[in-house]
């Protein structure tokens, strides 16, 4: 046989034949492929698209839980405890720092300053009705002391008497209060007194009341002292039912007003629930012990002071002898006026409110 030898034109038509053949085969192929990987993003898609809604459902969710608990938790804060409605704060929050600090504004006029003592705060003041008398003629505010009321106490920083007089001026600073009057009642004397004697601000005076000036021996100080240890004041804070903190907040305001009787209106409307709580117990302790600390380091610039001093201080006063501290004061600070009255204790702006009115007017005239 012979070898088979196909012909030119034979060889183009099983080219072509082949060529088309590939092309089919190869279009086929692509289209598959394409169907498939439109199949395989669908599902893709299918799949990513429920995987965002349901992320987005459980950040829903997640959301949602987190504003229940800090609603609780904030509800938990300024709720009297085992009571069912939580107090609204009265005033507004002026933020240092990051700080919120809780201040009562009313009025207008010249710049009235109130700082309240140790266990007490700023709603104090409106109890007695000074607030709402001297708000008929000047601007006045009132500022909650760090940790009690409503602001709180931040543990990084060491709130001494001067670290409170700063805060003071930064939130007066945001307020826009120039030349202001500062009246400080009890604790609240030795931080009028820091800003006072660092020149921080101009001020138009000062209205003392009931305060402790000079280093001595308290023995409530000495009492609550083991409570401002760091630690060892928590865990025995902790140790102290709710009812029993409350209960013995209760007992120390009546030793406070002693020989007055504790006012109706105070005890019908002062958040006792606040005081018992922890954050200002913790406060009033450390406050109270380092009480003679402030005091010692402010003693000796009290003879600088230059502007107008009034001292006021109820000569039965259980808490702060007068005689060794008020008396003492007015022979230090020169120019100052003293104002003792008798048969009234510690809470002179409840028992003398008309008086301590007048000896803000007094300073206002001067100024």
């Amino acid at each position: 046989m012979f070898p088979f030898d196909p012909s030119r034109q034979s060889r183009r038509r099983v080219s072509r034949s082949l060529t088309r053949t590939t092309r089919q085969m190869t279009g086929q192929l692509t289209r598959s492929l394409e169907s498939a990987a439109k199949s395989v993003t669908k599902a893709v898609t299918r799949s990513t698209e429920q995987a965002i809604r349901e992320t987005r459902k459980a950040t829903v969710r997640s959301v949602k839980r987190t504003v229940r608990d800090t609603e609780k938790a904030v509800v938990a804060a300024f709720t009297a405890q085992g009571a069912e409605v939580a107090r609204k704060p009265p005033g507004q929050f002026v933020t240092v720092d990051g700080m919120p600090v809780h201040v009562i504004v009313r009025g207008r006029g010249r710049p009235v300053v109130l700082v309240h003592g140790n266990g007490t705060m700023a709603e104090d003041f409106v109890i007695c009705g000074l607030i709402d008398r001297l708000a008929a003629r000047y601007r006045v505010i009132a500022i909650d002391r760090p940790g009690f009321g409503y602001t709180g106490r931040p543990r990084h920083r060491l709130w001494t008497a001067q670290a409170q007089a700063v805060l003071l001026h930064r939130v007066l600073e945001q307020l826009g209060v120039e030349r202001p009057l500062l009246v400080g009642h009890s604790w609240g004397t030795i931080v009028t007194l820091a800003l006072a004697a660092d020149g921080r601000r101009p001020l138009r005076g000062l209205v003392l009341l009931s305060g402790s000036y000079f280093p001595g021996h308290r023995t409530d100080a000495a009492l609550i002292a083991p409570l401002a240890v760091p630690g060892l004041g928590d865990a025995m804070r902790a140790m102290v039912p709710a009812k029993v903190s409350a209960s013995l907040t209760g007992q120390s305001f009546r030793q406070v007003f002693w020989p007055q009787p504790v006012p109706a209106r105070f005890t019908a409307r002062f958040p006792i629930e606040i005081a018992a709580a922890a954050t200002q117990l913790r406060a009033v302790s450390e406050d109270a012990a380092s009480m003679n600390a402030a005091v010692t380091g402010l003693q000796r610039r009290y003879a600088g002071l230059t502007l107008p001093v009034s001292i006021l201080a109820g000569d039965a006063d259980a808490i702060v002898k007068a005689s060794e501290h008020s008396v003492r004061l007015h022979t230090t600070i020169p120019g100052s006026t003293l104002r003792l009255l008798p048969g009234l204790g510690h809470m002179i702006h409840y028992g003398a409110r008309l008086k301590v009115e007048r000896a803000i007017d007094d300073l206002m005239k001067l100024t």
